[in-house]
């Protein structure tokens, strides 16, 4: 099975715990990143009211074509108990019929988004393998 993790980190904790799972699961890796990328001020701020909201930021394009693989795992940090706006771009462009696996990183190592995520990937046709809270 093809494995491609993406991942968005915008302190770099989460992109250390994607980069340790891409060599352990012997999968390639994508980071998502912002278009432009928000200062500490407005991620914290306007980012955290997106994030609640399930609010999209424009992301860069993906160099990697997510329909080429057969499992996705997807690494985020949890911004008021949800993905920041980021992630939320790439939900948005997550394709049919994928299995997907997320892992949602925090210094509590607690979301609130599981059922939402889950109602995404129904809704697009996907199988949630795995969701896991992950304190970092």
């Amino acid at each position: 099975m093809k494995t491609l993790i993406l991942y968005y980190s915008y302190s770099g904790k989460t992109k250390a715990i994607a980069e340790e799972l891409a060599k352990n699961e012997s999968a390639d890796i994508e980071e998502v990143k912002d278009v432009k990328r928000p200062v500490k001020l407005k991620a914290y701020t306007a980012g955290i009211l997106a994030s609640i909201r399930g609010k999209a930021w424009k992301i860069q394009p993906l160099s990697l074509n997510m329909n080429d693989y057969d499992r996705l795992i997807l690494l985020s940090p949890v911004w008021a108990s949800n993905p920041p706006p980021a992630v939320n771009a790439l939900l948005e462009l997550l394709p049919v019929d994928k299995t997907v696996s997320v892992k949602m990183i925090s210094q509590s190592g607690k979301s609130e988004c599981k059922e939402r995520l889950e109602t995404i990937f129904k809704d697009k046709g996907c199988t949630l393998e795995s969701f896991k809270d992950l304190q970092s």
